[in-house]
């Protein structure tokens, strides 16, 4: 495979992915949390996710708390530890709350397991069954970039609620949705001259094909670049765009990542809504922040992106950015690091038609990353 750096944007269905597992869907995202109870209540007021299940002391665990959270096909779970040391504890030392877990929906997780180590992953832990009184799911993992860990769930034989060893959970606060539908795609950082490596890793190893790829040509600004290539499997219900720090005057933000995080991991989650107006409202009316952009990115923009359903007056308003490609628009916007360290964040898309990821906003966008990092101290 040529692995150019050239900026490419084709439709999905002409990606020849591999697709040989198959991958059914994003099942769910563990995050490892220093307190999980808390980490529940802010997701919930602040992004409208609600209860969904709980794995702990009262379910029998010595070792750990899970929280489970729910909205519309969005799963996140939220783990802490209960003892001194373990795995959760370690991850939180290193890198901060963060995601541990991206969870993969498949028809076969042995299977699954099977061939994507025997194309080269690195096992996390072998396949296992978990069971109770609703059936049985099976569990398979492989290492990615950095401590992050691809579990395959395997859960056609499991009418629960969420796993075995986990019960229903609900509690009497319970804030309204805010609108988000599903994972449109999940961004890893790496460190210097790895994306390729990482490419070639979804590649061989779990048959995805490269959808789109970004040089520091179109990701760049006076101070700071960045590369960055998207893969996806054949379906395209997965997308990973895999980041790396190029060349540039000062610090960008994939290094104050790694800096931070202390290695690769998760930059963030891409949630997808139907109405962003009214998602982003009601996120900035429960003290969500986001990053803005100037004023006046909205004095041409309409030049740009043509004609579209929304008026422009509530995008600008909530700094919601715009672009097109050839099959249509796309809305978006960038939370603030949700984390004390400058990590994790999460997206907020609407796409309307449009298969790419924003690349008529990459120079507003970082450099509102920018104006953050100098009042970091971190540029």
């Amino acid at each position: 495979m040529n692995y150019d750096n050239t900026s490419l944007k084709l439709p999905i269905e002409n990606i020849e992915a591999e697709d040989y597992l198959p991958l059914n869907g994003t099942d769910y995202i563990e995050f490892y949390v220093g307190n999980s109870k808390q980490s529940a209540h802010y997701f919930k007021t602040a992004f409208g996710f609600q209860d969904y299940a709980y794995a702990g002391l009262e379910t029998g665990l010595k070792d750990r708390t899970s929280y489970v959270l729910k909205q519309d096909k969005i799963i996140l779970v939220l783990t802490s530890s209960l003892i001194t040391e373990n795995e959760i504890n370690d991850h939180l030392v290193k890198h901060g709350d963060g995601v541990k877990n991206m969870a993969i929906w498949v028809d076969d997780a042995t299977r699954s397991w099977k061939e994507t180590t025997s194309r080269g992953a690195e096992s996390a832990f072998e396949p296992y069954k978990l069971q109770d009184d609703h059936g049985d799911v099976i569990l398979s993992g492989i290492k990615t970039y950095g401590d992050t860990v691809h579990i395959f769930v395997e859960r056609s034989n499991y009418t629960g609620t969420f796993l075995p060893g986990f019960i229903k959970y609900s509690s009497e606060y319970n804030p309204n949705s805010t609108g988000l539908k599903f994972i449109d795609h999940m961004v890893g950082n790496v460190g210097w001259n790895e994306m390729n490596t990482w490419v070639n890793y979804y590649k061989e190893v779990m048959g995805f094909a490269q959808l789109v790829s970004f040089d520091d040509k179109d990701i760049s600004t006076e101070y700071t670049a960045l590369m960055s290539k998207v893969m996806t499997n054949g379906n395209g219900r997965i997308k990973f765009p895999i980041n790396e720090p190029a060349e540039g005057r000062k610090k960008s933000q994939i290094e104050e990542y790694i800096d931070f995080y202390n290695g690769p991991g998760v930059q963030h989650l891409a949630l997808a809504t139907d109405d962003i107006i009214h998602t982003v409202t009601e996120l900035r009316n429960r003290g969500v922040a986001f990053l803005q952009v100037p004023k006046s990115y909205y004095d041409d923009v309409m030049d740009r992106v043509g004609e579209i359903d929304e008026n422009i007056s509530p995008l600008r308003d909530l700094g919601i950015l715009i672009d097109r490609d050839e099959e249509g628009y796309l809305l978006q916007i960038f939370t603030k690091p949700l984390m004390d360290r400058p990590t994790v964040f999460f997206e907020i898309i609407q796409r309307k038609g449009a298969k790419s990821f924003g690349k008529g906003n990459f120079k507003a966008l970082f450099e509102a990353i920018e104006r953050e990092q100098e009042n970091r101290g971190t540029l």
